[in-house]
């Protein structure tokens, strides 16, 4: 029996043809077109102009490894998996004996967990976006994954959907919500035997990685996916083009979503969305490339630790000074914290935060929705960095010229006015070539930052 033709539709013509038709009369919107689950087909999507504007980031990492809170979020692996000495040790001296990792999962409480304090300190950090680790390679779950049993913090632990509740007070302050995601998981029985069959086979991946793939997207319509934990095993076995293909394509956030590149073992600076590339990554000269650098307060550990010292963390010019070199060669700039066991972010990183906050405050305007200008930095120094946005040029310098003049070889004579500081500052054209402006003897806080103040040319050329 030949099937019976849709209503309307004229003999011979074609589903096919219908669908052009509908798409030539309604126009882009449902022409819109269909990525194919390859790297060709997915590198060729636009990346949602959002990301791009929004410059600024908090990183957290959260997790079972933050109940040891000693070495790094790798605990369990330079424990067991490596079986290094101090960390045997210390687990002896701290613990019980015969302790497990598993043991730990209780004592994560979360406890003193407030989502809506940590979205009212992001947003006040100046963060447009946060990305949280839904799942670190130890295979916990931040959220009530469904195949994650006994192994996630609806189940153990805080007893709390931990991913869902920070999401919404996420979006109550209009900040952008990405999801950390490790596709492997160091000790995981399924991955250990694909990994053994030399990820011939994929079983792994079929009953934990994708599904909570799908489950996070599904559930909590993330604006970002940060992957990680891709190195070990090729596409073909992670099945990442086709994930990334239904994301584009048919997921509830295919026009919004952006992605990162680690996806695959040689995935990274090559295939994806936006480039991470490597961890605290500095590319030197500017990309091609939209990227993010990725950087944590505490420079040895990405997780909290109980035993860090202050020489060990990031100073606030530091943060800034990493902040205004990423945005001037086209970044994004994501600087991690590691809160407690409890969900505590601990006093001396809400300190950081909250510095970067009030610069950004004052020299805002230099960075978000900002693009890299003909010249990112003045004359190779590492002190005089640019941005630009419409016909405004900023120069953020970070050490203030001890003559009060302030000497730029780069742009041509423009009105110059300072950010944070009322009224024009006075100019010459340099004998060279370029300008000197003669910077307030006043600087323009009460309490100015250690580093970083924007001039901003207005016109230039």
């Amino acid at each position: 029996m030949a099937a019976e033709r849709p209503w309307g539709q004229p003999r011979g013509m074609a589903a096919g043809g219908v669908r052009w038709l509908v798409a030539a009369l309604l126009g882009p919107v449902l022409a819109a077109p269909r990525y194919r689950p390859d790297w060709a087909s997915l590198d060729a999507r636009p990346l949602p102009a959002w990301f791009d504007q929004a410059k600024v980031g908090v990183f957290v990492h959260w997790g079972v490894f933050s109940v040891p809170a000693w070495g790094s979020e790798w605990f369990w692996w330079h424990w067991r998996g490596e079986h290094r000495p101090d960390y045997e040790r210390f687990v002896q001296h701290r613990f019980p004996p015969d302790t497990t990792y598993a043991d730990f999962a209780p004592h994560f409480t979360a406890h003193d967990f407030q989502p809506r304090e940590w979205a009212q300190l992001f947003r006040r950090a100046g963060a447009r976006y946060v990305v949280l680790t839904t799942k670190h390679h130890e295979g916990f779950t931040n959220w009530g994954s469904s195949v994650s049993w006994n192994w996630n913090s609806l189940d153990m632990g805080p007893h709390r959907d931990l991913v869902g509740e920070l999401g919404q007070a996420l979006r109550e302050s209009n900040i952008r919500y990405g999801l950390y995601h490790s596709l492997l998981e160091w000790f995981n029985p399924l991955y250990l035997a694909d990994k053994e069959s030399d990820f011939k086979t994929q079983n792994f991946v079929l009953k934990k990685t994708m599904p909570e793939l799908y489950d996070l997207v599904l559930k909590y319509k993330p604006d970002l996916i940060w992957s990680d934990g891709d190195w070990e095993a090729p596409e073909s076995y992670w099945n990442s083009t086709s994930f990334l293909a239904w994301l584009y394509n048919d997921s509830p956030v295919k026009d919004t979503v952006v992605v990162n590149d680690r996806w695959c073992n040689n995935c990274s600076c090559h295939h994806g969305g936006f480039y991470n590339c490597a961890d605290k990554y500095k590319p030197g000269t500017l990309p091609t490339h939209k990227w993010e650098m990725c950087s944590s307060i505490d420079k040895l550990s990405w997780g909290y630790r109980s035993n860090m010292d202050i020489a060990e963390l990031m100073d606030e010019a530091s943060i800034i000074e990493e902040l205004v070199q990423t945005v001037s060669f086209g970044g994004n700039y994501l600087l991690n914290v590691g809160p407690t066991k409890e969900g505590v972010i601990v006093p001396i990183f809400q300190e950081r935060l909250l510095a970067l906050g009030r610069w950004l405050d004052t020299n805002g305007e230099a960075i978000y929705e900002s693009k890299p200008w003909r010249v990112q930095m003045e004359n190779s120094t590492d002190t005089v960095w640019y941005t630009s946005k419409g016909p405004a040029v900023y120069a953020i310098f970070l050490i203030w010229p001890q003559d009060n003049v302030l000497k730029l070889s780069s742009p041509t004579s423009s009105p110059v006015t300072m950010l944070g500081f009322a009224g024009t500052l006075k100019w010459q054209k340099s004998p060279g070539k370029g300008l000197l402006i003669t910077l307030p003897y006043m600087l323009p806080s009460p309490l100015p930052p250690q580093s970083g103040w924007t001039v901003k040319l207005e016109g230039v050329e």
